[in-house]
């Protein structure tokens, strides 16, 4: 289980996202606030707000929060101005961590991230400490639709014709990656296209190289992973590491 991908998974399979759903609904209402404000309130003319929203969609955030956080960042109704800040970091081992926020307050944000690294054994880092060691692309885990093994070689051709750059087995499903920048193309004729189900659907950071991790080690690195997840203006994590099926089911059972 790779640290690139399956993130929300592992959240997912822990039982975390149910139980703090109104503060993903407050996480995804800063990210729709911030895109309007940026690009405008048209999604259809902003891709970053028409992927914030179709992120809060599939949380199922209700419509109303949808509408209204939009239009705080069109200034049709008050709102917090965000800044969009990354931070990078290390756990021991080699292990590296981006963390995407958004704050009104980047005093108050950036000791606190520092002091759940040091809490939990590891180290922020300077700016681009770490970042080279990832890609931004767009990622769509994709199965079929009845539940049937898909046949590699035809989704490949598919895979091809939409212009996306890779395509990786995962279990049985396939995870799709492309350019960020086409994630929108991508996207649309994936949804078009017969015979195939996107599971997620999301732009994110790729580890150049991957660290297989033992039980402990991740047990140690998850508990950072979930805390730094649970931060008030943390949007998301990505880190490079990897955890087996065998020792994903001894953690979640």
């Amino acid at each position: 289980m790779a640290g690139h991908s399956h993130w929300a998974g592992i959240k997912h399979r822990k039982g975390a996202q149910d139980a703090k759903r109104g503060k993903i609904f407050s996480k995804h209402a800063k990210a729709i606030i911030t895109a309007a404000k940026i690009g405008g309130s048209d999604p259809d003319m902003n891709l970053r707000l028409k992927y914030a929203i179709e992120k809060a969609k599939a949380d199922n955030m209700p419509k109303d929060n949808i509408e209204r956080s939009v239009k705080k960042g069109a200034g049709e109704l008050d709102g917090s101005n965000y800044v969009e800040l990354m931070y990078e970091g290390f756990y021991p081992g080699g292990i590296a961590v981006m963390i995407e926020a958004l704050t009104d307050n980047r005093n108050r944000t950036a000791p606190e991230i520092r002091k759940i690294f040091e809490k939990r054994g590891g180290n922020m880092g300077e700016s681009g400490s770490v970042g080279w060691m990832f890609q931004k692309k767009a990622s769509f885990l994709v199965s079929d639709p009845e539940g049937k093994p898909l046949d590699e070689d035809w989704l490949m051709e598919q895979v091809l014709e939409m212009g996306a750059e890779d395509l990786q087995e995962e279990g049985d499903k396939f995870l799709i990656l492309s350019d960020h920048t086409d994630y929108a193309v991508v996207k649309e004729a994936l949804d078009k296209c017969e015979g195939l189900s996107v599971e997620t659907a999301e732009i994110t950071m790729i580890p150049n190289t991957m660290i297989s991790l033992d039980l402990d080690k991740a047990r140690k690195v998850l508990s950072l992973m979930e805390e730094l997840d649970d931060h008030d203006d943390v949007q998301n994590v990505y880190a490079n590491f990897e955890i087996s099926e065998e020792l994903m089911a001894q953690l979640t059972s």
